[in-house]
């Protein structure tokens, strides 16, 4: 990949970062819940829907920003765009629909026919994978 798509990747990823960033302490700061929110039982099962809502949002942001950190490291290190699987490059237009990317097309077709035939791959892939690993 030549150095202008390299940087360009950069700034986004850059940009997504600080984004989330910047999310997460506003989600945090969302946590609270104040005492005149839990009145009654509707009031009750309300807030704990939008807790839960939130806290959702919080753990797929944090598995992302994961992502968006692992992908400036491989841009540091001029692995970014390789495929983790065969070492063959990942199309650019695969890299532009998803950044963050880390197999071929052909590669992620067969990881998700394997986990097809299997339980596992049947898990919520935002809870992660060490939280899936734990609990299997």
């Amino acid at each position: 990949m030549n150095k202008e798509k390299l940087k360009k990747f950069k700034k986004l990823f850059d940009s997504q970062r600080q984004s989330l960033l910047f999310n997460d302490r506003i989600v945090r700061e969302d946590f609270g819940v104040c005492s005149d929110d839990r009145y009654d039982e509707v009031d009750q099962a309300t807030t704990d829907c939008e807790q839960s809502m939130r806290m959702r949002l919080r753990n797929r942001e944090s598995l992302y920003i994961k992502k968006v950190e692992e992908a400036l490291r491989r841009i540091e290190e001029g692995t970014f765009g390789e495929c983790d699987a065969c070492g063959e490059d990942i199309e650019l237009r695969r890299l532009e629909a998803r950044p963050t990317a880390t197999l071929c097309v052909s590669c992620k077709e067969e990881q998700e026919r394997k986990e097809s035939f299997h339980a596992s791959g049947r898990e919520h892939k935002s809870m992660g994978e060490a939280f899936s690993r734990k609990y299997a």
